[in-house]
């Protein structure tokens, strides 16, 4: 049997592939459904980008940031499936698409341990590649993110999340630190809201931090709280 030609997939190519596009817009309609935030296109091209460039800043391999990318932009297709196990669902989805893509094993090897190891309950940074989408999945917290237009039906995430006003994660190569600095409006949320739902997400941003030989800091309403 002929082998199947193996090929260096780039994110652009995986970001429009039909699949993905078609897995990824049907997972965000399930997830707003079930009343979560965004998790679309907006969501999965800003973790890309991030994934990308905190492995670049940092002075890692380029296509070790490729893998990232592409790991981004496909980390939460497992919620076309279901929520609670989207990723592993989406790991062995991600498995599918990339081999019927030419993608040599190896790399796909990484991509999926990168999106079976984002969620904060489960995941563990097992690889450069894991930890960026950790860090850059973990970092998008923000009010463009709500869906729900009825404050008075607000939950606790929507109110923690519509409270961000501005998220930026900042990289500092030479010192290695990787800054998340948010400005909350504390009179939608209390900052103690902020970590009654995020505590396990900023401890596995610390522990992808330290993987990368790096200290993971947060600033809210320019207070250094981490």
């Amino acid at each position: 049997m002929e082998k199947k030609r193996q090929t260096l997939l780039t994110s652009g190519e995986i970001r429009n592939n039909p699949v993905v596009i078609t897995y990824i817009r049907k997972a965000n309609e399930n997830l707003g459904v079930l009343g979560f935030t965004e998790h679309g296109f907006r969501h999965t091209d800003l973790v890309a980008i991030t994934a990308r460039r905190i492995l670049m800043d940092l002075g890692y391999d380029p296509r070790e940031a490729e893998l990232a990318a592409i790991a981004g932009y496909m980390h939460d297709i497992g919620n076309v499936v279901e929520r609670s196990h989207h990723y592993y669902i989406g790991a062995l989805m991600a498995m599918d698409i990339l081999k019927d893509l030419g993608m040599e094993e190896k790399e796909i090897a990484e991509v999926v341990s990168a999106i079976g190891n984002h969620d904060e309950r489960y995941g563990h940074p097992v690889s450069n590649i894991s930890a960026a989408v950790i860090l850059a999945d973990k970092a998008d917290v923000h009010r463009s993110r709500v869906r729900n237009r009825d404050f008075a039906k607000f939950d606790i995430h929507d109110r923690v999340n519509y409270a961000v006003e501005e998220s930026e994660l900042e990289l500092d190569p030479v010192k290695r630190i990787i800054t998340l600095r948010l400005k909350i409006d504390t009179r939608i949320s209390r900052l103690m809201e902020y970590f009654e739902i995020f505590l396990s997400r900023m401890i596995l941003c610390r522990r992808a931090a330290d993987f990368l030989t790096s200290r993971f800091a947060l600033i809210i309403n320019e207070a250094q709280l981490l």
